[in-house]
Formats: C-alpha cells, structure tokens, sequence
C-alpha cells in the first residue's frame, strides 16, 4: 500500500513568520522577508514582513520590486539554451567560434596587467563551461588573483558601471584565464558573456531578447532591466551588513535601476517581484511551459537540471570561489542552477534533483519536482552569506510537511 502524498500544514508554516520576525526582523539583521511557497499548483504561504526602505519607514509588499542579481542567471541560462534548441549553437561549441578575440586566451601563469605571462589551456573554452561555471573567468568582486585585480581595473562586468556588453568582451579578451576551462568551478561573468552570445546569436537585443521571448509570454510584468516606469514607490531599499546591523547600501529614490543600465548584465541585472519571479518557477516545475506557453521543451531542461560539473563531482569538490553561493557537500551544478544530489551530505531536508539559486542580495528560490513545490524567498541585505537563512528556509519548509 503506498503512502499518501504528503501536505503543507498549514499552522506549521506560519512558523516561518514568527521565525523571521524573531531572528531577523526585530534584531535589524534583515530590512524585510516576503516568504512564497507554492505547492501543488496552490500557493500555501504567501507573507510580507518589516520595512523595503527602513529609514523612510515604509512597509514591505508581497508587490515589492527587489534587486534578483544572481537570480537573473536561470533566466539568462533558459534564454541561452532556447538558441541550442534552434540549432544555432551547440553546448560543445568551443566559444571563440562567436568569439573570434578569445581564440587564444592563455592562463594565467605570472605577472599583472600589462605584463601577464601565460600557459596553454588545456582544452578550449565551451559553451558548456560558461553554463556550468567552469570556463576559467572570474568575478572582479573575488578580490583572490591578480586576474579579478584587472577585471576591478578594466570595470569589467560591474552592475551600474560604464562598460556595455559588447565592451566587457573586448575587455577579457586582454585578461588571462584563472584556469583551464574545465578543470574548476569558479563563480563568474561566465552568464554576462551567456547574455552576450543571446544577442549575437539571435540578432535581438538582449534586453529584448528576455522580454518579448521569456519575459512578456510569462507574464512577469515588473521583471526587467530597470524598475518599471511609474513604478519607483514599490522599489525596496538594499542594505549591506555592518558591525551594529545593517546601513544603506542603494536608495531606492536615487538608484542607478531607476534608469536603463549601459551594462546589461544577463548574470545580475534582473528586479523582479516574488509574484513575477513564481510564473518564471512554474514554468519550471510545469517542464518548461506556463498556461499554454512553451519556453523550452521538457527534455532541455531535464538537461539543464543534472549535474554537469566534471566526473559528476560536486560543487566542494572543484570550487575556488570564495563568493560560491552554494558550497555544501550533495550539491552539484547543472546548465544554470545548483543541484541536490544527496540531502545526506547536505545535512538538510531536500529530494534529489530539486535545484536552486539565490542573488547577492539574500534572495533565493528552489523548486523540488517530485514534491511539485516552490520557494521563493526575497530580502535585499548583502552579502547573501552573511546569514545562513537560506538553510533555515530548507528546514523550515519541509519541517511543515506532514
């Protein structure tokens, strides 16, 4: 006789408010939460809590527009891999085929800007690399080599920065490598350069791209690469960690997502509201369709969703990012987002194969297939390390089960 299908209980996850508020919210460690769970196809949870800008005291919304960062990279990966279904790119396409200037990108081996001497790569950066995170880039914000040393020189791929999309192109293409793609994981503009190759391979913008191909059929109407127009009094605040809690990091009165970026960053750029980012996840969980609407077929992305780092390993095992937003044991990386291999070695409730991503600013959803279920969590308080929330969450959420 088999089991009957487990069911959220309700009065168990009103627990997550009183968790948050208690920890969090009354402490001044976070501005606000608002907490999404979908199960089922039902929304079982849906909570706003504290303050999107604090010292204007004015009350988060579930409608709240946040800052996504890193959660704009499945979108970006979704968008990419809608171009390997048409035919136009291959995941073992070496990059320079589209990317002529990096034909000979070197590691690094000594020296600084100007003066790098590098080694042969072992085998060519793929387009495979760029997805998974192994393409041998880097982050300027790593602040590790002297190679992310000419990425903060260069302003390569900085939110808000001078630089477009086209322009942090030519830029790497006079920075070595940190290592030979394929070899380590490192957390990177490898989906900014996913968000390049978008526009050069469709002939579309990429802003574009997202928004009349993901975006708009979707339905996520307050998703973009800027707060919608008229819209400015649902932006929250973001806040960055500090010594007695927390201090303004960017105004929502005055921040550069007020206005289009020059940088369209297809690894960062996004904001989004929990209820826009939810039509992006169901699509997800629906294996790749939302009310009629197919984004991408279901076997792409069962693709997309195993593990694709190299001999299957795991994410500890290859990592040499010290921003990695996922570094536990069972966890792997798949063509856009970390993957649960075996909850075990996570010392966390899970199932394996649900997937997952979080943002810099302590955003993060997961979706668990054979549980049909859906998290969503937004806040905007950096960096996402600074508190082990995202953990919480897991127990939280599955503790409600029953």
């Amino acid at each position: 006789m088999s089991a009957a299908p487990a069911s959220l209980a309700p009065d168990r996850l009103q627990y997550l408010d009183r968790f948050l508020e208690q920890r969090y919210l009354d402490s001044a460690r976070l501005p606000c939460a608002v907490t999404l769970v979908e199960h089922r196809g039902e929304i079982a949870h849906f909570s706003a809590q504290g303050h999107m800008d604090v010292e204007r005291k004015r009350r988060v919304d579930k409608d709240t527009i946040f800052r996504i960062y890193s959660m704009t990279k499945p979108i970006t990966s979704i968008a990419f891999m809608m171009l390997v279904e048409q035919g136009l790119v291959a995941l073992d396409d070496p990059v320079h085929r589209f990317i002529p200037a990096w034909r000979d990108l070197g590691v690094y081996d000594a020296g600084f800007i100007g003066t790098f001497r590098t080694k042969r790569t072992q085998s060519p950066m793929r387009m495979i690399d760029l997805l998974r995170h192994t393409s041998g880039l880097t982050y300027g914000i790593q602040q590790r080599t002297s190679v992310d040393h000419a990425y903060r020189k260069l302003r390569l791929g900085i939110m808000g920065g001078d630089v477009t999309l086209a322009g942090m192109i030519e830029g790497l293409a006079q920075v070595p490598l940190e290592f030979s793609p394929g070899q380590q994981w490192n957390y990177s503009v490898s989906t900014d350069v996913l968000g390049y190759l978008v526009e050069k391979l469709s002939g579309v913008p990429f802003a574009e791209f997202l928004r009349t191909r993901i975006l708009q059929p979707l339905g996520m109407r307050d998703t973009d690469f800027q707060v919608p127009a008229g819209q400015a009094s649902r932006f929250a605040a973001c806040y960055a960690a500090a010594k007695d809690g927390m201090q303004l990091q960017d105004d929502p009165t005055t921040s550069s997502y007020l206005h289009a970026p020059t940088f369209y960053s297809g690894g960062a750029g996004l904001v989004s509201t929990a209820s826009d980012y939810l039509r992006f996840c169901r699509m997800l969980l629906n294996r790749g369709s939302l009310d009629g609407v197919r984004i991408i077929s279901p076997k792409t992305l069962e693709l997309m969703t195993s593990n694709h780092l190299p001999g299957g390993r795991e994410l500890p095992d290859l990592s040499v990012s010290l921003f990695s937003e996922s570094t536990y044991a069972g966890v792997g990386f798949g063509l856009g987002f970390a993957v649960t291999l075996d909850p075990a070695k996570t010392l966390l409730p899970g199932t394996p194969g649900d997937f997952s991503w979080g943002g810099m600013a302590s955003t993060y959803f997961w979706i668990d297939p054979r549980e049909e279920l859906i998290v969503i969590f937004m806040t905007q308080l950096m960096p996402s390390a600074t508190y082990p929330i995202r953990r919480e969450l897991r127990t939280l959420v599955y503790s409600a089960f029953s």
